[in-house]
């Protein structure tokens, strides 16, 4: 009986949520280019004010990376109307919270407010964008805050350099070959020139999209977005130079020693599609196949069963223009990163030459429409999307029809994709190892 009402309490939460997953919105742009999009949701007085900027570490010089990443922090240090040192007391003292993140593709900030401030928050990204002060002080101050998050998070983090490595040796000539948050010594050898023409060419209203979303009224909201950004002026529109990688037809061989570990990591990793195409998406149900949760098949045989692993992974990490699908582990005691390779690729090769079952397929489309519902299931989830969606996929509109993408894969899909992208000659393969005087201690 228990049971009985607990199956029919989620079927009932079910139906709610299916029912409210359509996403409703506007969305238009201003005479400067700058496409807006509004989302109303009354369901809390809170609201959600964001901007993505089209510039990311694709975007860098080769000899000056890590500016775009460098941008989302020095974007705070003030504006012709807010003191520097300012925008983060005058967001806590009105009862909200923001910040901001940088990928290889776009730059994203966002403010949550209560609703009754969402003036405030239109008129701030506003002068984040028309009235940013770009000087020396503020290069310095946000160069040493650069550096101590790269020392945090990347140089004394173990497994730390992972994904750097392996865009590093997996991208020889499009710029997704470096790190996000790039090289300290480009940003210490870079003028406060550079700094000021970086910001003029890719911080402006025709790169960006401005998102609001939760308890707004819609007309005052327009009024207020006009009142704001339309004064600002439109820029050169930016050219954008295509890279295109030649195919891996040889499996790559790499080495890295890392400082900070002490067990070996195995991986590989193969170049993929655009997050844009069918096949991403693919991949990304092959990754929960492999390894989405402990009855995933990886994790299941190598970790559980034969106890070969302490962890077994897969994941495709999509970008704009290509993507990478990654293998990782951590050996057991008496057992080689070779072996854990070994193993993984007969769980591939079994998604290359047998059809899942139709119960686990099921299973997928079930994990996938409820990580489509948790995705939208907060105000803040629907604006970063809402923006998503826009800049970097050309149709904002998926926030509502992805997931029948997702729900129409078939099983010959899977088993085909897994065919034509994970195979041995492929790939790269990373010896990420324990550093030398390290091993030894």
């Amino acid at each position: 009986m228990k049971k009985s009402l607990m199956a029919l309490g989620s079927l009932l939460m079910l139906g709610g949520v299916a029912s409210a997953q359509k996403v409703a919105f506007e969305e238009y742009d201003l005479d400067n280019g700058l496409h807006v999009i509004l989302h109303q949701d009354k369901s809390a007085p809170v609201i959600v004010t964001s901007v993505m900027y089209h510039v990311g570490s694709k975007d860098e010089n080769p000899e000056r990376t890590g500016f775009a990443h460098f941008f989302e922090h020095l974007l705070f240090e003030g504006t012709e109307n807010i003191a520097r040192g300012e925008w983060f007391k005058i967001v806590t003292a009105n009862g909200g919270n923001n910040n901001a993140n940088t990928s290889d593709d776009r730059t994203y900030y966002y403010e949550v407010f209560p609703s009754n401030n969402l003036e405030l928050a239109i008129w701030m990204e506003s002068e984040r964008l028309m009235h940013p002060v770009i000087n020396q002080i503020g290069v310095d101050t946000q160069n040493e805050v650069v550096k101590e998050e790269k020392r945090l998070r990347v140089d004394n983090q173990p497994y730390g350099n992972l994904l750097a490595e392996v865009k590093r040796n997996l991208f020889t000539v499009h710029p997704y070959r470096w790190a996000t948050i790039g090289s300290m010594d480009h940003l210490d050898a870079a003028t406060l020139e550079e700094f000021q023409a970086f910001n003029k060419k890719f911080y402006i209203p025709n790169n960006a999209v401005l998102v609001i979303a939760g308890d707004l009224d819609i007309a005052q909201t327009k009024e207020w977005v006009n009142k704001y950004f339309s004064a600002i002026p439109k820029s050169t529109p930016i050219t954008r130079q295509h890279f295109e990688e030649a195919p891996i037809t040889k499996t790559i061989h790499a080495t890295y020693e890392d400082p900070n570990i002490q067990l070996p990591m195995a991986i590989a990793a193969y170049r993929t599609p655009s997050m844009k195409t069918r096949e991403a998406r693919v991949l990304d149900m092959i990754s929960a196949i492999l390894s989405g949760g402990k009855s995933s098949r990886m994790y299941k045989r190598i970790v559980d069963e034969e106890k070969m692993a302490l962890q077994m992974g897969a994941f495709n990490y999509s970008q704009e223009d290509y993507g990478a699908y990654i293998i990782y582990g951590i050996p057991m005691q008496g057992h080689t990163s070779e072996e854990l390779i070994a193993e993984a690729d007969k769980e591939i090769v079994k998604l290359q030459t047998e059809l899942i079952s139709e119960k686990e397929m099921q299973k997928l489309k079930n994990q996938f429409e409820s990580q489509y519902v948790n995705s939208n299931a907060s105000v803040e989830g629907v604006a970063e999307n809402l923006a998503t969606y826009y800049l970097l996929y050309g149709d904002v509109n998926l926030i509502n029809t992805e997931n029948g993408i997702y729900q129409s894969i078939t099983r010959e899909e899977i088993r085909d994709v897994a065919k034509k992208y994970l195979n041995p000659n492929q790939r790269l393969i990373l010896d990420y190892v324990p550093a030398k005087d390290k091993a030894q201690n």
